[in-house]
């Protein structure tokens, strides 16, 4: 029997968050930027969103690297069903974090994973409730000063100092918080072929 052809892993992301994490396999893979619209659907909620965004980054991907396993992954910052994205500014950020202060905000964190070549395909969601102190504006302003978190949903980063702005974090997935679950990541490109261990 014939061993299965070995095939190449493209992080479809241009996020130094996903690539940092997807590092920590030590496996080699290439990064590709997908050329995907973000602005979400009328009626679509953030779990929707994160869905729907992974897996159209992945498929933009597939579609340049047809005999690759292509990773695509999206989040969003789900307050009570309003998508809060990567804030782009000081303005925004101080808005988002004034939102979310003494509130718990689920981060919708979803993973997806395509070989067209193959026809593989699968997509899962990591769901991290993450429950935010009662921040004064003060605490927010030095946070934000300190760490400039406008690339990331919900304005906070909590691999950094952003952790000061928590009161507690429920996940199953510690690494879907940041940007890319790897437990489920390392299920999927398992399944597509790709060697971990």
């Amino acid at each position: 029997m014939s061993e299965p052809i070995p095939r190449k892993l493209i992080l479809g992301s241009t996020s130094p968050y996903r690539r940092e994490l997807l590092a920590r396999l030590r496996i080699p893979f290439e990064i590709a930027a997908p050329e995907v619209d973000e602005t979400p659907l009328p009626f679509e909620n953030p779990q929707q969103l994160a869905c729907r965004l992974a897996i159209d980054k992945a498929r933009a991907v597939a579609a340049q690297f047809p005999n690759c396993v292509v990773i695509g992954s999206d989040q969003v910052a789900d307050l009570d069903g309003q998508a809060l994205g990567k804030p782009g500014n000081h303005a925004r950020a101080v808005a988002q974090l004034q939102q979310m202060r003494g509130k718990t905000v689920i981060f919708q964190t979803a993973v997806a994973v395509v070989c067209f070549e193959t026809g593989f395909a699968q997509m899962d969601l990591a769901q991290v409730k993450v429950k935010f102190r009662e921040l004064s504006d003060i605490e927010i302003e030095h946070y934000l000063q300190a760490e400039t978190p406008y690339d990331c949903a919900g304005s906070a980063k909590s691999e950094g100092l952003g952790i000061a702005l928590l009161d507690a974090i429920d996940s199953d997935d510690p690494t879907a918080l940041v940007g890319l679950p790897l437990i489920r990541t390392c299920r999927m490109i398992q399944a597509a072929g790709i060697k971990v261990l």
